[in-house]
């Protein structure tokens, strides 16, 4: 598992890295492009070949790109559709120009508009997208449940993808706080493992990318997307443990959003409180199949 954050590209390319040697990430998340505006960002083509270089040198091993919240790829407004296609588009291509692992997608929401018109739309704008990139993934982010948006269970998230006709190339970032959120019970290593085997049999786990790692400051099933610092959210200790150490998730880029001590996202301290769950949570996985075997 490579334990990351987020961290800002501001300046360049290039710093996106520098930030993330910093707090000791393994893997980076950053913006393509402004999140408070729907102007692309000019990435100058020696930024991009300078990041491509140095990725992998240091403790960076992978990098993630999160398509910005403006994006709605359910909107019915043609306008926010355009400009929703059009960033999405750019957001592929940056990560097809710098290897990222993928791109992490809220699906959309309805607006109030009719559900099944609203999925339909979504799928059709991925596929836009997706033929004007080469290679880089789309990775669809379950979303905690609030208001219209869609994603809120694995049933809708594989519809999502069975509506957009399969690409192989669309696939799932899972966050542990806006799954607590909606309503899924991970709270414990036998409650995970059965939700885990649920979204490997609705979706399939050869789709999925990458990992959100988050406390949530709202209970079960609230419905509401509030990310707290690890683990001192309603997840706790036990249930980010849980969900570091479950072995289906190996390999993966595992990314904090949390808003760290300073409020302004993950520092080496929450990257080190990760890698301490980790660690604990393999340790209780040992002791667990020692006692089965005994």
């Amino acid at each position: 598992m490579l334990i990351g954050g987020h961290v800002s590209p501001a300046g360049g390319l290039p710093n996106a890295l520098v930030r993330g040697e910093e707090i000791g990430a393994e893997a980076i998340q950053i913006f393509h492009q402004s999140p408070r505006a729907w102007r692309p960002t000019n990435h100058r083509p020696e930024q991009i070949a300078e990041f491509v270089e140095k990725l992998g040198t240091g403790s960076v091993k992978a990098v993630a790109i999160h398509a910005v919240y403006l994006i709605n790829c359910a909107s019915k407004d043609p306008v926010i559709r355009k400009k929703s296609i059009a960033s999405l588009t750019h957001a592929l291509r940056l990560g097809d120009a710098i290897g990222a692992a993928g791109v992490v997608l809220h699906p959309g929401s309805t607006v109030g508009e009719p559900h099944d018109e609203a999925m339909r739309r979504a799928a059709d704008a991925f596929g836009e997208a997706l033929a004007e990139s080469e290679r880089c993934p789309l990775l669809l982010e379950d979303t905690a449940g609030a208001g219209n948006t869609l994603g809120r269970s694995f049933e809708e998230l594989a519809e999502l993808i069975d509506l957009a006709g399969e690409d192989r190339r669309l696939g799932l970032c899972l966050d542990c706080c806006h799954m607590l959120a909606s309503g899924f019970d991970i709270t414990t290593i036998d409650k995970l493992t059965g939700v885990i085997d649920d979204c490997a049999a609705l979706v399939g786990l050869d789709r999925l990318g990458c990992l959100h790692i988050n406390d949530s400051q709202t209970p079960l099933g609230s419905g509401r997307d509030r990310h707290a610092d690890i683990p001192d959210g309603e997840l706790g200790e036990r249930g980010i443990s849980a969900f570091l150490s479950e072995p289906r998730f190996e390999g993966l880029p595992a990314l904090l959003e949390t808003p760290g001590p300073s409020g302004h996202g993950p520092d080496s301290s929450q990257i080190d409180t990760a890698r301490r769950l980790r660690r604990k949570g393999l340790a209780a996985r040992k002791r667990r199949a020692r006692h089965s075997n005994g």
